[in-house]
C-alpha cells in the first residue's frame, strides 16, 4: 500500500519569493504523475502570463482570495474566493490578480508535466533572463504550451 502524503502549511516545495509565490503541494510522485497541484499566490499588479494554451495538459484553479481575472481568448471572467475554473486542453488563457490585495489560488495539472515547468521557469527568472514572447517560447515548448499568438497582447 502507498504512503498517505500530507503536506502542512508552510510545507511543501516554494518557488519565488516574497510575496508571488507557487508552493508545490503534489509534484505527481504521490499520484504516479497524473496530478500536480499548487498554491499559487500573486501580488496586485504583477504582470500576467502571457495568453497560452496547453496540448497536453488540463488546468484547473480555485480561487482562495482576492480576485482573478480569467482571459480564454477574447472572453474575460473575473473569479473570486470559492470560484472554480477549469482550462482544458488547448484552449487559449491567461490569469491576472485585478484587487488590490494578494490573490492566492489553487492550481492543478492533469497530468503533473508543469510543476517541472515552474522550476524551469524560476531558474530563468534567477539567471536574469528576461521574460517575454522570444524568451518564453523555447521554454514553452518543452512542455507542449505554445503562445496564443493571436490573443498575446491583450490583457
Amino acid at each position: 500500500m502507498k504512503k498517505v502524503n500530507i503536506v502542512r502549511p508552510g510545507e511543501g516545495e516554494i518557488l519565488g519569493s516574497g510575496a508571488q509565490q507557487i508552493r508545490i503541494l503534489e509534484n505527481g510522485e504521490h499520484t504516479d504523475h497524473r496530478l500536480g497541484f499548487a498554491e499559487v499566490t500573486i501580488p496586485p499588479g504583477t504582470p500576467s502570463p502571457l495568453q497560452h494554451r496547453h496540448a497536453q495538459h488540463d488546468e484547473g484553479f480555485y480561487v482562495l482570495a482576492g480576485t482573478f481575472r480569467f482571459t480564454v481568448g477574447e472572453d474575460q471572467y473575473d473569479a473570486g474566493p470559492g470560484t472554480w475554473v477549469i482550462v482544458p486542453t488547448g484552449a487559449p488563457h491567461t490569469f491576472a490578480n485585478v484587487g488590490d490585495v494578494n490573490a492566492v489560488m489553487l492550481n492543478t495539472f492533469t497530468p503533473d508535466l508543469y510543476v517541472q515547468y515552474f522550476r524551469d521557469f524560476k531558474a530563468m527568472i534567477d539567471s536574469g533572463q528576461p521574460v517575454n514572447a522570444e524568451t518564453m517560447k523555447p521554454l514553452w515548448k518543452n512542455y507542449a504550451t505554445e503562445i496564443s499568438d493571436e490573443y498575446a497582447s491583450g490583457n
